[in-house]
């Protein structure tokens, strides 16, 4: 069997994309390009965090600085037009991808964060109250669950969490109890990027329509392995990065059905997204203008455009098949020893990550010996601290996966970690 029939996509072909997969790494390295002799090559395996970007992606942002660097919607010069074109198609690009109707319903924000603050602050303060609830679940990264926090602190809104089973599964019956006629919003994580658990989006979606609160769908760890349709789920609000998509750092999108965007007042002031200002009072403009004040950030715009046709390239359902391949194979190679704990569903049941720890080794511990390895994975709570003290764990290791990685990097993976645990015993 070749490498291209063991796997739904060209891996082989994919990697070439790639320049720092060619980087060796480990041991004592500092400093880039210096002393790698005896280092191994680079086994990257922390794609939660942040995803490599494909050569591609980066010309998009060289050809934007070199080509026609200019703001936009404010020039009538070329440049400015050209920029403000590309800037208004990634919108576009956005849109399609994810099942919405329309630009109008895609707004750039810095990443996932301000996308979630943008809807708690514009929505949450004017709506909330004494006597509402929001609903989140015990599994969500802070991004979500200190900005509810904060907001429901501030509206005397009561903030509820839905429990996790043994499984890291929600409990759909404490949801079920939790999300009532007092709840408002319900937010919640589609895959956990602790646990790996696809959360079951639709299905509580329908439950917070039914006592006619909204939904919010963080899909930060979604919208980049799998296809998602926010039509389908019939979310209310969606939000996630570029960086994790092979896209760059610095842009991050909030999807909102039209009608509630419109009901909102902005988040930000400033220039662009005003329509007439007098000394005394300010409208606004258009959708998705009224909420991108100031200059935004246009080539990390046409980048995350550039990064979804790669994607697209590819196909997200093979982005997807491949991912959970790995992970099923990545649980069950660790799921092989007695002393090691895997959080989260089964290797067939989970998103492409896999959450564990060593019997005797704290995860940074082991985190600092896979570096030795060229092995880079994530260790620490991941943003989830309350989840890790439901597990009993003050942290965690993490690999995760995504399109360029192989059988052969978990395999690196797994005999890094078998010699940790022998280091250890």
């Amino acid at each position: 069997m070749s490498t291209q029939d063991a796997y739904p996509i060209d891996v082989e072909a994919i990697r070439a994309d790639f320049p720092v997969l060619d980087r060796n790494v480990g041991g004592d390295v500092t400093t880039p390009g210096e002393g790698e002799d005896d280092t191994e090559p680079l086994v990257y395996l922390d794609n939660a965090a942040t995803s490599q970007t494909p050569k591609a992606v980066v010309d998009s942002i060289v050809d934007y600085y070199y080509s026609y660097n200019a703001n936009v919607h404010r020039g009538i010069h070329q440049l400015s037009q050209e920029a403000s074109v590309a800037y208004e198609e990634a919108h576009d690009t956005v849109a399609d991808f994810i099942g919405a109707d329309g630009r109008e319903e895609i707004i750039f924000t810095k990443n996932t964060t301000e996308a979630m603050n943008l809807v708690a602050y514009a929505w949450g303060l004017a709506e909330l109250g004494e006597g509402d609830s929001v609903v989140t679940t015990q599994m969500e990264h802070h991004a979500s669950l200190v900005t509810w926090q904060q907001i429901c602190k501030r509206t005397g809104a009561e903030l509820r969490f839905i429990e996790i089973d043994d499984e890291g599964r929600l409990d759909m019956e404490h949801a079920a109890e939790l999300i009532d006629d007092s709840t408002e919003m319900v937010s919640l994580v589609h895959i956990s990027n602790a646990l790996g658990t696809i959360n079951p989006v639709e299905k509580i979606t329908e439950m917070a329509h039914e006592v006619d609160a909204y939904s919010f769908v963080d899909g930060a760890q979604s919208v980049p392995t799998r296809p998602v349709d926010v039509g389908e789920i019939d979310a209310d609000f969606l939000a996630f990065s570029s960086h994790k998509m092979l896209g760059p750092t610095g842009i991050g999108v909030l999807y909102g059905k039209e009608h509630l965007l419109e009901s909102m007042q902005p988040y930000l002031y400033g220039g662009d997204m005003i329509r007439k200002v007098t000394y005394e009072d300010s409208t606004w403009e258009d959708l998705p203008w009224k909420f991108e004040a100031g200059t935004p950030s246009i080539a990390q715009a046409i980048a995350l455009d550039a990064a979804i046709e790669y994607l697209e390239d590819i196909g997200m359902a093979n982005v997807q098949a491949h991912e959970e391949l790995l992970a099923e194979y990545a649980y069950d190679q660790l799921n092989r020893y007695d002393d090691v704990t895997i959080y989260g569903p089964p290797g067939d049941d989970r998103g492409g990550l896999v959450g564990f720890n060593v019997d005797g080794v704290h995860a940074h511990d082991l985190s600092s010996i896979l570096n030795d390895f060229a092995v880079a994975i994530r260790a620490g709570d991941h943003c989830t601290q309350p989840l890790h003290d439901t597990l009993g764990a003050a942290a965690s290791a993490r690999a995760s996966f995504y399109v360029y990685n192989t059988r052969e990097e978990i395999d690196a993976l797994v005999e890094a970690v078998d010699d940790a645990r022998q280091l250890f015993a």
